[in-house]
């Protein structure tokens, strides 16, 4: 009797533990922009089930990656900061050995935690995880799949959902989880061209700078198809939940890694390279159906989701918490800048600026500064050299059928070395305004927070400063000798 007595606080506070701390689902899309999505107010978008979820959650409209690549952007995930500061930021890197991602702090604290469905890419070239050259001189490799208690991959969107419920078959009962379901869907090559429930080329309606073509429309379909057919895939997944009456108890984030393979998108630091969709659901907490407008790091989600559980941000994470803002709290904090990265993409030599191209950019509430470090090497787009719509792109530029200001910029010539956009009049970004004098006071700040942005996360390219005439600098050369 005495066991039994011994035994029952321990299993009521286990039950009330797990009550108390949500479950967390991270599901991230591959190559998905904003506003490539029905709730956006994408006309093209066919996804009834992102649109529901939308409208059970909470909407943020202006999230931003850390890096328009996946790797360094799901890096950033994981470890709450910026790929530069992690020292990631070459594609082929592994996870740090020596750095704790978010889900482990979870672990810490009672969480089964786990992965599932397309790769996490954080083990490196080869997946052999992060080399250490151990006292004798072995080297060894620390694999990241290696800290968590379910670790498996497929390229198959069928099997993810079938990791996931063997997953959740696997969670002591005891415990609540985190799960980060990653799917392939809708990165190229576009394979899901035989829908009959999404437009046709001819239908859809393109942003206004996309040079118009066959080609083009036809691969716009093509991305098209694939969204929705996540889309699907996201049904299945809330379905798994509600068959398993998690719903009410777990907090769902969703997000795009990155941009889409498309004009100014992957691989760029344009709105359709770092702004993502970003659909957050948190029963009984977050006010269903709310649009925000906050600036909103994927570096975030992380401290979010610790907070939710109650677990106090680490120092070293520069992501934020925003779960004061998804619960409508007056006066959250808010942020007044997000950062994203450019760096190497792939594992090859630096030929173009498809694999080597070093960038970065700093977005406030109204003023974008992109900085283009390496803009004597004209652009190169990830994913679609190779595909006709490049082509057909290149000639229509060459023919003025394309807005003059991107005209150079998809005709092999050299970039600007600072871009300044105002999203608020310009959220399509063709109006450079850099160097002008009426907005000289928001470039120069733009530009200083850039700076102590870099200077903190130890960044290896030159500080956005630009360069001094040279009457500027002997004026600067008399002023020290006064």
């Amino acid at each position: 009797m005495k066991h039994i007595t011994f035994l029952l606080p321990l299993f009521l506070a286990a039950a009330v533990f797990a009550a108390d701390k949500p479950n967390v689902l991270v599901v991230l899309s591959d190559d998905h922009s904003a506003p490539f999505v029905g709730a956006y107010g994408d006309k093209n978008a066919v996804t009834p089930n992102l649109d529901k979820f939308a409208a059970e959650g909470v909407l943020f409209r202006r999230a931003y990656v850390s890096c328009p690549q996946c790797v360094p952007a799901r890096a950033g995930i994981f470890a709450s900061r910026s790929p530069v500061g992690l020292g990631q930021s070459r594609f082929s890197a592994a996870f740090p050995h020596n750095v704790k991602s978010f889900p482990e702090y979870l672990k810490d604290s009672g969480y089964y935690i786990g992965l599932a469905g397309r790769t996490y890419h954080q083990e490196g070239t080869g997946g052999k995880g992060d080399p250490v050259r151990n006292e004798d001189g072995t080297l060894e490799y620390k694999r990241f799949a290696n800290r968590y208690d379910y670790a498996k991959q497929t390229g198959d969107r069928n099997e993810t959902i079938v990791q996931l419920a063997e997953f959740l078959d696997s969670v002591p009962k005891e415990k609540p989880f985190f799960l980060q379901l990653c799917f392939s869907d809708p990165h190229r090559i576009y394979d899901a061209d035989d829908r009959t429930d999404t437009k046709k080329p001819e239908e859809l309606i393109l942003p206004k700078w996309f040079p118009d073509g066959p080609e083009l429309r036809k691969d716009l379909a093509g991305y098209y198809n694939e969204i929705t057919r996540f889309d699907e895939s996201f049904g299945q997944v809330l379905a798994e939940l509600d068959k398993r009456d998690l719903k009410g108890n777990t907090l769902v984030i969703f997000q795009g890694d990155n941009g889409g393979a498309t004009l100014r998108g992957k691989g760029t630091l344009y709105e359709f390279g770092v702004n993502v969709p970003f659909i957050v659901r948190y029963p009984g907490k977050a006010k269903p159906g709310t649009t925000l407008n906050e600036l909103i790091s994927s570096e975030d989600i992380g401290p979010t989701a610790l907070a939710a559980a109650g677990i106090a941000t680490p120092k070293e994470f520069t992501g934020r918490s925003f779960l004061p803002v998804l619960l409508g709290q007056p006066d959250a904090p808010v942020r007044e800048y997000v950062f994203a990265e450019r760096g190497p993409h792939g594992n090859g030599l630096p030929t173009n600026s498809s694999n080597f191209d070093l960038g970065r950019t700093i977005i406030g509430k109204r003023y974008k500064l992109i900085y283009n470090a390496t803009w004597q090497i004209p652009y190169h787009p990830v994913d679609f050299a190779n595909q006709p719509i490049w082509e057909e792109v290149q000639e229509a530029a060459k023919n003025g059928k394309v807005p003059e200001p991107l005209v150079p910029y998809f005709t092999g010539q050299p970039r600007a070395l600072f871009e300044l956009y105002d999203l608020q009049n310009d959220p399509d970004e063709l109006n450079n305004l850099a160097g002008k004098p009426e907005v000289a006071e928001a470039e120069q700040r733009l530009k200083q927070e850039l700076v102590e942005w870099q200077t903190l996360e130890r960044d290896f390219i030159p500080l956005a400063v630009p360069p001094q005439r040279p009457n500027q600098q002997r004026q600067n050369r008399q002023n020290r000798q006064r």
